[in-house]
């Protein structure tokens, strides 16, 4: 994009981060740039840009480079071999350099700070040995920590490397001098290890074990950061790495042909055998199975598909032959869709992590400052050069911002990852917020509670009447029409019967129901006044069973052949059987269930009487313009609503809400407008999302306390002269790799079965 003044929005990929200090200021150059509005993540080393006017992507990059930073476009995902080791040898290349620094630095600096803890291992020019061992530490193995703080300092500014390169020289260099010109490089000079100021003895003692052993605890906690970072992100990977790599495809002629899957097109017809994955999203058109969708919704059950019926690509054929026609390919898949709303949340930053981000962009300047001010205090005090700069040197090195950096991307990697391995997609780090919020949840009927198609649900006989005889000659009849009441009866009917016969002379009459000859009967089925117009009445028992059908919302249907009446059907669209459970689960959480229908109240009523939800908490007859002024009400009212919905007529509502979850088995409208999608049609997910995202945002808050409360102890002991340098590079190390390692603990999080 040029001067078309149109906004458009680009992902780059940045290198060379250290800490949270580095992708603050990046993200602070980019925003100066005119019309350019840009978020840096340093978990997932990238940034979301949007940019416009005359602002070019090739703008951008030079901008970040200009920093001290590189920056591309991410290449596309590259789905890997089948070998599955692709991706591995990629990781594995990133991690090489570093892993080597650090086992030499392991390997030489353990001698050095073992000569300096142990009086006896310190043999006569012992130093020298020191000095022979650390230099190759704090140069080659430290290297990146001194290019780093060079590349800052020649942009005028300062980031975690500027302490660590300057704490680590200090402390070398102070050694080169005591050696070489002070008393240290004298025979039988002893060096107790201590942690105190209490040292004063001038420019007698060396600090090769502070230079070698705080780079190789950082280059520690940096290895170890950088793969928790990996396998946080791992669920995403996963994620990506589901679809299946070939498809069989079906040529107009007859013939099948082997292609890759990006060759599909919408339209196509494709093979899909027992035990392969479905290539992409499509309508079966031929055949019957049982699809394993585990993968995709976190639903353990194989669901059964017939022609007709929508699959999902990725998913696995756990039954028999299908034939499937594509209907959504590549980036327009459910699979391509959840990787986005997946990376997109990861990419997000909470508000408390954008004050923690303005802390880390401030915070290394603070630190230089404090760490002068430390070593004037204690010379001033007259504590001595030695006491002075041993305190000022901890201040550099303790002073970490990485924790504060990593603590809401790491916890959003893990836990998004997660929630999409249980079919659960939340949007943004803001969504979040609003789950620890809601204290009221609006649930439609529609295909969120229920089905959301008709069901058959009761069969009440006459004296005398056997029941697989009025399924056998109701059905045969229905399964002619088209009515979805119709379809329902010879649904239920096949399922408990098996077969039906074919009808003959079949009519339908409008308004009233069906009629024909099925086995040598005269059959009617629909509404008792179709039987009233053949001379037939509902004989008591029966009429009581549509009374009481009707009071309930449900549809009744009178069966009748060779001039009786036999039979009443019970049609009405079915709760789903893990509604009610999922409604206690939701009151567990502290929420307060509203059941919101445009259908009659007796059948809204029935609903909710089912699943255990009040009838003053009951909203029926609304108009779907309504619903979101509903949402409005209670909100009036002094609500935080959540709203959970599947059609087009729930977008508004989902929108209005403070909390929006969209069923996943619903209208793209309703997902678009949603902040967390369940993937499964279980309102029992709903539940499991709304804890997994209080779950994630109290990791964040954990982790945000204790980075803060790391530095806000750790800096005023290492001013007081009361921390090693060595002990207190340990320290940093640890505190970011502790942060990582909390948030990891999101990936053992178990949806409720």
């Amino acid at each position: 994009m040029s001067s078309t003044g149109v906004a458009a929005e680009v992902e780059l990929a940045i290198g060379g981060m250290t800490c949270a200090s580095c992708a603050a200021r990046i993200e602070k150059k980019l925003n100066r740039m005119e019309g350019v509005t840009a978020t840096v993540n340093y978990a997932t080393e990238k940034a979301k840009v949007s940019y416009g006017g005359d602002v070019s992507v090739r703008d951008l990059i030079g901008t970040v480079e200009a920093t001290g930073y590189t920056a591309r476009e991410p290449a596309p995902v590259r789905v890997p071999a089948e070998s599955g080791d692709g991706d591995t040898v990629d990781a594995d290349d990133e991690l090489r350099p570093l892993r080597e620094r650090l086992v030499t630095a392991v390997v030489l600096a353990v001698p050095v700070v073992a000569m300096a803890m142990v009086p006896a291992l310190q043999f006569e020019y012992w130093q020298w040995l020191s000095l022979t061992l650390a230099a190759p530490v704090v140069t080659y193995a430290a290297w990146p920590f001194h290019k780093a703080a060079f590349t800052n300092a020649r942009h005028g500014a300062a980031t975690m490397d500027t302490l660590i390169s300057v704490g680590t020289l200090a402390a070398f260099l102070w050694s080169l001098w005591a050696l070489f010109f002070g008393t240290a490089g004298m025979p039988g000079m002893t060096h107790p290890f201590e942690l105190t100021i209490a040292r004063s003895d001038g420019a007698g003692n060396i600090y090769l074990e502070a230079a070698a052993g705080v780079t190789a605890f950082i280059l520690a906690g940096r290895y170890f950061e950088a793969r928790s970072k990996r396998t946080a992100g791992a669920a995403l990977k996963a994620l990506l790495e589901l679809g299946a790599k070939d498809v069989t495809l079906l040529r107009a002629d007859g013939s099948e042909q082997t292609v890759p899957t990006s060759e599909l097109k919408a339209g196509d017809r494709f093979l899909v055998r027992p035990g392969e994955k479905i290539a992409t999203d499509g309508t079966v058109v031929e055949g019957s199975s049982a699809v394993d969708a585990s993968m995709l919704t976190g639903e353990s059950v194989p669901v059964e598909v017939a022609p007709g019926d929508a699959v999902t690509g990725a998913t696995l054929n756990a039954g028999g032959r299908l034939v499937v026609e594509a209907t959504r390919v590549g980036a327009d898949t459910q699979l391509a869709r959840m990787a986005r709303l997946v990376e997109d949340a990861q990419n997000g930053k909470a508000a408390a992590q954008r004050l923690a981000d303005r802390i880390s962009g401030g915070f290394v300047p603070i630190v230089i400052a404090l760490a002068l001010g430390t070593l004037g205090f204690w010379l001033g005090n007259g504590a001595g050069l030695t006491a002075a700069f041993t305190a000022a040197v901890a201040v550099l090195i303790i002073a970490c911002p990485c924790a504060l950096g990593l603590a809401t991307p790491t916890a959003l990697m893990v836990g998004t990852g997660r929630g999409a391995q249980l079919g659960i997609l939340i949007k943004g780090p803001e969504v979040l917020e609003s789950t620890r919020e809601v204290d009221t949840i609006v649930l439609d009927k529609t295909g969120t509670v229920t089905t959301g198609h008709m069901t058959l649900l009761a069969v009440h006989t006459a004296d005398g009447t056997d029941e697989a005889e009025v399924l056998r000659l109701a059905g045969a009849l229905e399964h002619a029409s088209e009515h979805p009441i119709a379809r329902a009866v010879a649904q239920g009917a096949l399922e408990k019967t098996g077969s039906l016969p074919a009808p003959e002379d079949f009519a339908n009459v409008p308004g009233l129901g069906v009629r024909g000859i099925v086995d040598g009967h005269a059959v009617l089925v629909g509404r008792e006044r179709l039987l009233a117009d053949w001379a037939m009445e509902l004989p008591a028992g029966l009429s009581a069973a549509r009374t009481a059908s009707e009071a309930a919302g449900r549809t009744a249907i009178a069966v009748a052949w060779d001039g009786e009446a036999r039979a009443v059907l019970e049609v009405a669209d079915a709760v789903k059987e893990t509604s009610a459970e999922a409604i206690t689960r939701l009151r567990a959480l502290g929420l307060r269930p509203i059941l919101l229908t445009g259908d009659n109240r007796a059948v809204a009523e029935s609903v909710a009487r089912e699943v255990g939800i009040a009838p003053e908490d009951v909203i029926a007859e609304v108009l779907p313009e309504e619903k979101a002024g509903i949402v409005k009400r209670l909100q009036d009212e002094g609500r935080s609503v959540a709203m959970v919905g599947d059609g087009v007529n729930d977008a508004a509502a989902l929108a209005q809400a403070d909390l929006g979850l969209a069923m996943g088995t619903g209208t793209d409208a309703a997902i678009e407008a949603g902040d967390l999608t369940l993937v499964r049609g279980d309102l029992r997910a709903a539940a499991d999302a709304i804890r997994l995202a209080r779950k994630t945002l109290g990791t964040i808050r954990s982790n945000l306390f204790w980075a803060f409360a790391y530095n806000v102890a750790a800096l005023p002991l290492a001013a007081a002269g009361l921390l090693n340098p060595m002990i207190a590079g340990a320290a940093m190390a640890f505190s970011s790799v502790f942060v990582v390692g909390n948030s990891l603990r999101l990936r053992s999080f178990q949806a409720t079965r």
